[in-house]
């Protein structure tokens, strides 16, 4: 099996580049089964699964036309992991109420034992810039575990602001929106 291609790539001033591709469910389980059952993943709520029900649940993403996952790399090497959705079908249906351009985002920045000071900003950074790299993409919707205060920063960071908690079946979340014109302004581009 070939290995899908690059779907989008940026170049960090300060820490080099950092590449997209779609996930390769079967490829790519045993490395993102290491990363959503690490203690640091908590908030991403696989702890439990074991290699074959990860390779299952990527190709269930891969297959759902309203639902993607992609592997990301810095300077070659995979470091991340995001996921793209489309709110009016999936996770926020009958909570949030979609507007044409609403995207849903989750990332998860691989475990590290040697953290890279600014790391998990370009990251979010990155995926950011993918998504609005689509011109249809008008705001991007995350509902992140209400306790999960570093993402809630992170978010902050990029232009999120909270609109309110929200009752999941996993969990409490915060559910925050990001407009393009949000995000520029907290790149200070705007």
């Amino acid at each position: 099996m070939s290995i899908p291609a690059t779907v989008f790539r940026r170049t960090d001033p300060a820490l080099g580049e950092f590449t997209v591709r779609p996930v390769d469910p079967a490829g790519d389980a045993e490395l993102l089964h290491r990363w959503v059952t690490h203690p640091k993943a908590v908030f991403w709520l696989m702890q439990d699964a074991d290699l074959a029900e990860t390779e299952k649940e990527f190709a269930r993403i891969a297959a759902d036309p309203y639902h993607d996952a992609f592997l990301g790399f810095h300077d070659g090497v995979p470091a991340f992991l995001t996921e793209r959705y489309d709110p009016a079908h999936r996770e926020l249906v009958g909570i949030h109420q979609a507007q044409p351009g609403d995207v849903g985002m989750h990332f998860l920045v691989a475990p590290t034992d040697s953290p890279v000071h600014g790391f998990t900003r370009a990251v979010i950074t990155t995926v950011m810039e993918m998504l609005f790299d689509d011109p249809a993409v008008r705001r991007v919707v995350v509902e992140p575990d209400a306790e999960n205060t570093a993402v809630h920063a992170l978010n902050k960071a990029v232009g999120f602001e909270v609109e309110r908690a929200v009752t999941l079946p996993s969990k409490t979340a915060h559910l925050s929106t990001c407009t393009r014109e949000q995000f520029l302004a907290a790149r200070g581009e705007r």
